[in-house]
């Protein structure tokens, strides 16, 4: 009996439990290979390679065992993110999320809705599609422009005259490190108030592409950014993120969250982070030496290659790139191959550590393309 019930579930076109919504059916999720990660050269999530400041490890260490056991508190740490920033900004402005991937979600839930468009850029981070097809809405992707990957300005701007409910700009750009300009961006939030714009600024300590210290909520109440302890404090693996902005949209999107989101290790990693912004001042000025010389390789070397924000760049493989990704992971580095993305697909992409870490990928790439030492 059991085993024909298990035969006809398998040649049942319905699922033997109830149905999910359509979108959610035809939903093709976000997902990333993230096992066996920890022993390799990690350049392939554009994380930290380094770790954490000490005083983070320190703190984590010090937390009570019965701690554990409590719901983890929050007060003063959106007072500890302001005063980071340095800007005249108010708690009730600044959200706080478990990660930056939290946040997005949060964003296309309170305002994402079936039959609505996101307006969005491609390539880019490709947790927004899904996040978009699970709100029933369409999707809108204009294409970068021209070799170096320009910001499609003037098409980004007509289509916001049809009134898109969502604007999501990463900026700089995964993965292709365009850049643009802060006012660029001001000026197409007041262009279109009818339209949430949200700026993607995960990696702005790369380039100084920040729009948040220009930003003025009050005049422009339809501008979010969002910024992370990911990339640059290394805080990748206990997921804490922020969405700044008018304290309105901030309450909405709130709202839609758990009231216990973010641990309790990640807050008091948190607060030990943004105390100690020498060290990712550190970490940020040698990474940003390492790109440049990494730049001056690729150069020298004639590869095709694109590097311009970011803690990353897109390298063109003269072999097939699946053979290269997989001689680089042997060689036990990660990068992540394009495969499939609109403009990029053939290359890699590759993140950028220290400068030794990339003298190490550097001499790994070489043996395997056999370009000369």
């Amino acid at each position: 009996m059991t085993a024909d019930r298990t035969a006809l579930d398998r040649l049942s076109p319905e699922p033997p439990f109830p149905s999910p919504r359509p979108e959610v059916e035809s939903l093709h999720a976000y997902s990333a290979p993230l096992e066996g990660r920890r022993q390799m050269l990690r350049l392939d999530f554009n994380e930290n390679t380094i770790g954490p400041s000490p005083k983070v490890v320190e703190a984590l260490r010090a937390i009570p065992a019965d701690h554990i056991a409590i719901y983890p508190e929050y007060d003063g740490l959106k007072e500890a993110v302001i005063a980071n920033l340095g800007l005249p900004l108010k708690p009730d402005q600044v959200g706080l999320f478990n990660g930056v991937d939290a946040a997005i979600h949060a964003i296309f839930h309170a305002y994402g809705d079936r039959g609505e468009t996101l307006l969005t850029t491609s390539p880019t981070f490709g947790y927004y599609t899904p996040c978009a097809q699970m709100q029933g809405m369409a999707i809108e992707a204009i294409p970068y422009e021209g070799e170096a990957f320009a910001f499609p300005l003037e098409r980004i701007r007509n289509a916001l005259q049809s009134g898109p409910r969502l604007l999501l700009i990463c900026n700089p750009n995964n993965p292709t490190g365009t850049r643009l300009a802060p006012q660029r961006i001001l000026e197409l939030a007041a262009a279109a108030p009818q339209t949430l714009v949200v700026v993607d600024e995960l990696y702005e300590a790369f380039t100084g592409d920040r729009v948040l210290p220009f930003a003025d909520f009050s005049a422009v109440p339809n501008l979010l950014v969002l910024r992370s302890l990911a990339k640059t404090a290394g805080l990748a693996g206990l997921r804490i993120g922020f969405a700044i902005g008018h304290a309105a949209v901030v309450d909405r999107i709130s709202r839609v969250t758990g009231p216990y989101d973010i641990n309790s290790f990640a807050v008091t990693a948190a607060f030990a982070a943004l105390s100690d912004q020498a060290y990712v001042d550190d970490y940020v000025a040698e990474v940003i030496q390492a790109r440049a010389w990494m730049g001056e390789q690729l150069r020298a070397a004639g590869v095709r290659h694109h590097v311009d924000g970011g803690n990353y760049l897109l390298i063109w493989p003269q072999r097939d790139p699946a053979a290269v990704d997989q001689a680089l992971r042997e060689a036990g580095i990660l990068v992540r191959a394009m495969t499939g993305k609109p403009l990029i697909d053939g290359s890699l992409r590759v993140s950028i550590g220290t400068l030794e870490q990339m003298q190490r990928f550097w001499a790994a790439y070489q043996r395997i393309e056999g370009l000369a030492a």
